[in-house]
């Protein structure tokens, strides 16, 4: 009997002991979440800011180059103060924040919810004019060194949306004082895309797919027919359609060819059959 009650009492000593842990381990939770309570609250010091103060902070963090800054400044002047012209400059502003921070498609997205926000404002065609920025500056690949990489690699969406973007500029507004600058831009934008589609039909004809740079290079004649890679593109399509036998086709590229580039070498292309200029591989 004895025995027994010593027993039971060591298992209510054992109880009571875990129990006693448990509680403690409570205790102590409780009081580091309690202890959370008394570390002081972090101030935002833009707390009471005016709509003129918060724009003149963010537009002095611009001009120094701490783009991040200046976007959060923007951002929160825009969330407090979401009516009036200094919100609405804000939403621009942090195009051109996230464009020198080298953050492409967020200054593209903030151009593009800023035109669709305010299409009349006074100042839209620089959005349309700093978008096309974006993504002119975005194409590194295709306007880039053409050397290291291969341009048929590339994807030249960005610079068609840079295109685009000038294009919608111009035309809605030929007077901007951006529309010289856009239009630069877009001749050297199409140069850059016709020089893509030829490098692509290029790469086809050196695997014999005469199809496939037939087709290329057709592009750019429809496309882009004032470009500088006109001529070797229609000298492409001469040896595509030579190959496939397409006589009539051959002829009426040659035939474009000889008229607008009297003095080209790639009049060789069909003449020398066993080495043509294409074959230089």
């Amino acid at each position: 009997m004895l025995k027994q009650c010593s027993s039971g009492f060591n298992a209510f000593n054992r109880a009571l002991g875990l129990n006693r842990a448990l509680g403690t381990a409570l205790l102590a939770a409780t009081l580091a979440l309690g202890g959370c309570g008394l570390l002081p609250e972090v101030q935002d010091e833009t707390a009471g800011w005016s709509a003129q103060k918060l724009y003149a902070e963010a537009k002095d963090n611009l001009n120094d180059g701490n783009y991040e800054r200046a976007v959060k400044l923007f951002e929160t002047l825009e969330a407090r103060y979401p009516f009036g012209r200094y919100a609405q400059q804000a939403q621009l502003e942090v195009g051109y924040a996230y464009y020198k921070d080298n953050e492409p498609i967020s200054a593209i997205a903030a151009c593009d919810r800023f035109i669709k926000l305010h299409p009349n404002h006074p100042n839209v065609d620089y959005a349309y004019y700093l978008k096309g920025l974006a993504n002119f500056n975005d194409d590194l690949g295709l306007l880039g060194n053409l050397v290291d990489q291969d341009m048929s690699e590339r994807d030249p969406k960005a610079a068609r949306d840079a295109f685009l973007a000038f294009k919608e500029l111009i035309t809605r507004f030929p007077d901007s004082k951006y529309a010289a600058d856009a239009t630069a831009r877009m001749k050297y934008l199409v140069n850059a895309l016709a020089g893509n589609e030829v490098h692509v039909a290029r790469y086809y004809l050196k695997r014999k797919a005469w199809v496939a740079a037939a087709n290329r290079a057709k592009v750019v004649l429809t496309d882009y027919p004032q470009a500088p890679a006109l001529e070797e593109a229609l000298g492409i399509m001469v040896v595509a359609y030579d190959n496939l036998h397409l006589t009539t086709l051959r002829d009426d590229a040659q035939r474009v060819l000889k008229l607008n580039f009297p003095n080209s070498k790639y009049l060789k292309g069909v003449a020398i059959k066993d080495k043509a200029w294409y074959r230089f591989w």
